[in-house]
């Protein structure tokens, strides 16, 4: 995750900053989920228990910087555009949702095994990538309101 932001930013183009962030680490990390799962077209050359740390590690720090670079200024009552709060309040559960459910597999797969991996990883993932799916989902919709 980039924690460097440009200090001479003003609060629109700051947020349109981390907005890109955001946007750069959701391709990250969805790369990084297809290569895990095994997607064809996104091959990997690492092992896989390599391929989980890194997931975890960049959906971590992904999940992150949405609450703590984007969201917590909306909850903490600082957007004054009341059409952003609106979205912002319906979108926000799913993404909470989807924070919860990033970090209990973080939380599973910090210990790899070959059990995990034979008998839980993939019901995981598909669990994990819906909510990941749901999530981007909702981030455009607060997105789009944002850069409107």
């Amino acid at each position: 995750m980039t924690t460097d932001s440009p200090t001479h930013l003003n609060k629109r183009e700051l947020t349109n900053y981390v907005i890109d962030q955001l946007i750069e680490e959701r391709k990250q990390v969805w790369n990084l989920y297809c290569s895990v799962a095994g997607m064809e077209s996104f091959k990997a050359d690492k092992p896989i228990e390599e391929l989980v740390e890194d997931f975890c590690q960049l959906s971590v720090d992904y999940i992150s910087l949405g609450q703590f670079g984007l969201y917590q200024r909306i909850l903490d009552g600082h957007e004054r555009r009341k059409g952003i709060v609106e979205v912002a309040e319906k979108v926000y559960p799913r993404i909470s949702e989807s924070a919860d459910a990033v970090l209990r597999f973080s939380e599973r797969y910090q210990q790899l095994t070959p059990a995990k991996i034979l008998n839980q990883l993939s019901d995981d993932l598909s669990t994990v990538g819906e909510q990941l799916a749901a999530r981007f989902e909702s981030e455009d919709e607060l997105i789009n309101q944002m850069r409107a």
